[in-house]
């Protein structure tokens, strides 16, 4: 059954062939919710090309095959082929550890319910009284409905007010009491829906119901983010998009409780854990759009109501049909950063992020402290031969290109989370073992002599090496015992290859599907 399963999925990789190819690569990954692939084709004499389709069709009927053959949901695996019609199928099913192919390489997840921890987690609290008064913000909700109605030509009709029982139940699922203000608010309507229909009448986002808000607090409300769904992004940064040292800078927090919903993945909550400098109950901005960070938009929904008032006054608002959306005067800011080119004679304070790329000659990166508030540091395709500016930098994922190879600057550097690391000589990477929040590292494009210093760094959760660096480690019994997720930085490397170096890791793939056969020639 699987081998007449793989071969519409080799025709497809055929039919879709350049002229002149000589052979084909198909990395995929499949099962109910859908498949994605890379690969390419190679032509003589010429390296990979992109361009491989995506047989959705055919690989969704393969994974069918599978899932009823062997009981695999999802499935990963590699389908090689060439114009003689020879192909070679690989398949491996991991519904929770993940073995997947990447462009130059394979991924392995070890430990899919391992989470990262966030920067904000460890911020300090604050313990400023709350901004906002339940009598002022229901007294400017009524205001409010009131001047609505006046533009409208009718009162807005709202769901009956929740019961104080209701309130408490709520807060029980939620783990945290509703800041006063928004409670009182609850006191007079259960959010702004009536049955499909909502008035969107906090930010131009839906008032969700008790109900809704304790069902999106259960779907959303990790605190921290599981390496699954992050598709392995080891290196990245959780920016100050807010004022410093007001909202925690975390992608998502057990203490923000979202009541507002734009209906596109963004969301309005309220902050019951803030930061140093912020008030409780503050409204965030958080969601789809803000991994990067949450935008702070008002300390209370007092604050934010008084706001909504002042908009309507001024006029700043548009009415369609039967609904009113105010205009904001600003969007919500994105961090700083500069992306190209060399690094500016006058860096802005605020910069956050930086990307140097394709530079000629030596970096020099001591114009970056200028910016304490440095979150990342990427050379890409560019080199420097000083690391000592980054010492005083709160720079959390460096990627660099390193001449001379010296990485004393970085010993016990108190903020770096990731390291990218190439260089143009052998380096000595001991100074790493002081790093006290070291959880990535990719080495992948460095000369490391002594590959061993990396079992001492007890929080090490990913790691990138090549073939022949993983060999030393598994030779030496040194592979980092804490790792999570792991990559095999080889582009010629097979499926074959990266199950064998999964189960050195300690993963079982002794389940693998191998299968070879012919079709009749696909053409060249």
């Amino acid at each position: 059954m699987v081998e007449q399963a793989v071969r519409p999925v080799v025709e497809a990789i055929a039919a879709g062939a350049p002229n002149g190819w000589t052979h084909a690569v198909l990395h995929g990954r499949a099962g109910r919710g859908g498949t994605g692939v890379t690969g390419g084709y190679s032509r003589q004499g010429e390296n990979w090309r992109s361009g491989l389709p995506n047989p959705y069709v055919e690989l969704m009927g393969l994974a069918e095959t599978l899932r009823e053959d062997r009981g695999w949901e999802p499935v990963s695996l590699e389908i090689r082929c060439r114009p003689s019609g020879e192909y070679r199928l690989v398949a491996f099913g991991d519904a929770v550890s993940r073995v997947t192919g990447t462009d130059g390489g394979f991924q392995v997840v070890l430990d899919p319910g391992y989470r990262l921890p966030q920067p904000g987690l460890f911020q300090e609290s604050g313990t400023a009284a709350p901004a906002g008064d339940p009598e002022a913000a229901v007294a400017r909700f009524r205001d409010y409905l009131e001047r609505r109605a006046a533009i409208l030509g009718h009162p807005e009709e709202l769901p009956p007010p929740a019961t104080a029982a209701a309130i408490e139940e709520a807060e029980r699922r939620l783990g945290h009491r509703l800041p006063p203000d928004l409670r009182a608010l609850y006191l007079v309507a259960d959010g702004d829906g009536i049955g499909h229909e909502n008035r969107y009448l906090f930010r131009n986002n839906a008032w969700l119901s008790l109900e809704s808000m304790v069902a999106e607090r259960t779907e959303w409300g990790a605190d921290e983010r599981p390496w699954y769904g992050w598709d392995l992004e080891w290196d990245a940064v959780v920016f100050d998009t807010a004022p410093a040292d007001t909202v925690r800078r975390c992608g998502g927090h057990p203490g923000w409780l979202r009541f507002g919903s734009s209906e596109d993945g963004n969301f309005l909550a309220v902050d019951t854990a803030p930061a140093r400098d912020g008030r409780p109950g503050q409204i965030i901005r958080t969601g789809r759009d803000y991994d990067e960070g949450p935008f702070h938009v008002a300390d209370s929904i007092t604050s934010l109501l008084g706001h909504h008032l002042e908009l309507l006054n001024q006029g700043a608002f548009e009415k369609h049909g039967d609904h009113i959306f105010l205009i904001e005067p600003d969007r919500d800011p994105a961090p700083q950063q500069i992306v190209g080119g060399d690094i500016p004679g006058d860096v802005p304070p605020t910069l956050q992020a930086i990307h140097v790329n394709d530079v000629t000659g030596l970096v020099d990166l001591a114009p970056l402290t200028a910016a304490p508030r440095l979150r990342r540091l990427h050379l890409n395709r560019s080199t420097t031969a000083d690391l000592t500016p980054v010492r005083e930098l709160s720079v959390e994922s460096l990627r660099v290109t390193l001449a001379g190879a010296d990485l004393t600057p970085l010993a016990a550097h108190p903020h770096l989370t990731s390291l990218d690391l190439a260089t143009t000589g052998p380096v000595d990477i001991s100074p790493l073992r002081t790093v006290p929040h070291l959880r990535g590292i990719d080495l992948s494009g460095a000369d490391v002599p002594d590959l061993t210093v990396l079992a001492d760094l007890q929080d090490l959760r990913y790691l990138s090496l090549t073939a022949r660096q993983w060999t030393a480690l598994v030779n030496e019994a040194k592979v980092p015992p804490t790792l999570v997720a792991a990559r095999l930085a080889d582009a010629d490397a097979t499926f074959d290859d990266a199950l064998a170096w999964a189960a050195h890791l300690g993963l079982d793939t002794g389940n693998a599907l191998r299968l070879s056969g012919t079709l009749e020639a696909a053409g060249g």
